[in-house]
């Protein structure tokens, strides 16, 4: 039976009164996909993508709450908390720009319980068999995503300007950028609506999180992680794409971290790779989930 879109919410310490929200799409029996959006931090942005994967995954929208308090480890943590609370003890991490960098503590889980899920999800194992504690990942996808940002000036730089950008100005851009939106998808209702709400969301508050999650990006160094992670690792970026130079992340990928698989590179997206070319990621990514299920898949 499919699943209606449910919300979950988790509290996390310090998050200003907000909470996490989960909503799920998609039949249980589909392989699970777990989005963890970029530096806007909700699910407003990837409605396309979303329904272009109908049908092939259940999809997992994630919404940050605005705190200027969590680390990436507080993220997490609440993160796999509010999908274990839903069911959800295994899956794929699909890490949008600032969402990889979540990915990176969420694999900071023991070996065990990393075996267990996985076990649970490739067997029919008895529901008397011990369940994972934690959220453990199947696979990951970096969608112009990164381990170490290769150029961290350019972050602090950004943390700057977004923190002297006044509200007015900002409401002003956004206003241009809704009238583009609504002529490019005017055929997509669904990804209309999802359009006002994201303007709508655009606060003072928010503009706030998203100077604190910068920061975060700055002081975050998961390459001994990422060099020690097996599972499945694929990065899909657009061809051009200031915010995270493909060319600095996919060398260190390739010789340091052992789950490297490849990536793709879409000519006619950006950084947005999931929202500019919605269509295009969708095959993409379901096509490497589907080799990681078969175990097919190879290094590239």
């Amino acid at each position: 039976m499919a699943d209606k879109p449910g919300m979950a919410t988790a509290q996390g310490p310090s998050s200003g009164g907000e909470c996490l929200q989960i909503r799920i799409h998609g039949d249980a029996s589909l392989p699970t996909l777990v989005y963890l959006p970029g530096l806007h931090g909700d699910w407003t942005l990837v409605t396309s993508f979303r329904i272009a994967l109908a049908g092939r995954v259940r999809f997992v929208e994630i919404t940050y709450p605005r705190t200027l308090e969590w680390s990436l480890e507080d993220y997490a943590h609440a993160i796999s908390a509010a999908l274990m609370e839903k069911g959800i003890s295994t899956g794929w991490l699909l890490g949008e720009s600032f969402g990889s960098q979540i990915i990176w503590p969420m694999l900071g889980r023991t070996k065990e319980e990393v075996r267990s899920a996985s076990e649970l999800a490739a067997h029919d194992v008895s529901p008397l068999a011990p369940r994972p504690s934690h959220f453990a990942p199947q696979g990951i996808v970096l969608a112009g995503g990164f381990v170490r940002h290769p150029l961290p000036w350019g972050v602090r730089l950004a943390a700057r300007l977004t923190r002297g950008v006044s509200l007015t100005w900002l409401t002003r851009l956004l206003f241009w950028y809704a009238r583009f939106a609504r002529f490019r998808h005017r055929h997509a209702p669904e990804t209309l609506a999802s359009i006002a709400e994201f303007v709508a969301r655009r606060t003072e508050r928010d503009k706030q999180a998203a100077v604190h999650r910068l920061k975060l990006i700055v002081e975050n160094d998961p390459r001994l992680v990422a060099a020690g992670t097996r599972l499945p690792v694929y990065h899909l970026t657009g061809f051009f794409d200031p915010i995270v130079p493909w060319p600095l992340v996919r060398p260190w990928l390739r010789r340091h971290c052992p789950g490297w698989r490849g990536g793709k590179i879409i000519w006619s997206a950006d950084h947005n790779v999931l929202g500019t070319a919605p269509r295009a990621a969708a095959d993409t990514v379901a096509g490497w989930m589907n080799a990681g299920v078969s175990g097919n898949a190879k290094r590239a």
